[in-house]
C-alpha cells in the first residue's frame, strides 16, 4: 500500500501544480504536468485494481485517475477507469 500512497501523493502534488500553472496562464506547462499526474494516478489505480475488498480506496483512486484522464482529453481511458471502479463494490457516493 505504501507504493500506492506514494504514487497518489505525487499525482495530487502534480495536479495541484497543473492547476497553478493554468491559473498563471501557462497552458503548455499545465497540460504537461496534468499528463504526469494522470500517469501517476493511473499507476496507483492499477496497483489496487484487482483488490475488490479495498474499498473505498480502490474506487476513489479510479475516480481520481478518470478525472485526470478527462482533464488530459483521454476520454476512452476515463471510461475504462470508471468501468473498473464500478466493477467492484464502490460506496454509493463514489458510484454516482
Amino acid at each position: 500500500m505504501n507504493q500506492i500512497q506514494e504514487l497518489h501523493k505525487q499525482a495530487m502534488d502534480l495536479a495541484e501544480a497543473a492547476f497553478t500553472a493554468k491559473l498563471r496562464g501557462n497552458l503548455e506547462q499545465a497540460s504537461q504536468v496534468s499528463r504526469q499526474a494522470f500517469d501517476k494516478e493511473s499507476q496507483a489505480a492499477a496497483l489496487i485494481a484487482n483488490q475488490i475488498d479495498a474499498e473505498p480506496t480502490r474506487s476513489v483512486l479510479h475516480r481520481s485517475a478518470a478525472t485526470l484522464a478527462i482533464d488530459c482529453g483521454e476520454f476512452r481511458a476515463a471510461e475504462r477507469l470508471i468501468a473498473i471502479a464500478l466493477s467492484g463494490n464502490p460506496p454509493q457516493e463514489i458510484a454516482q
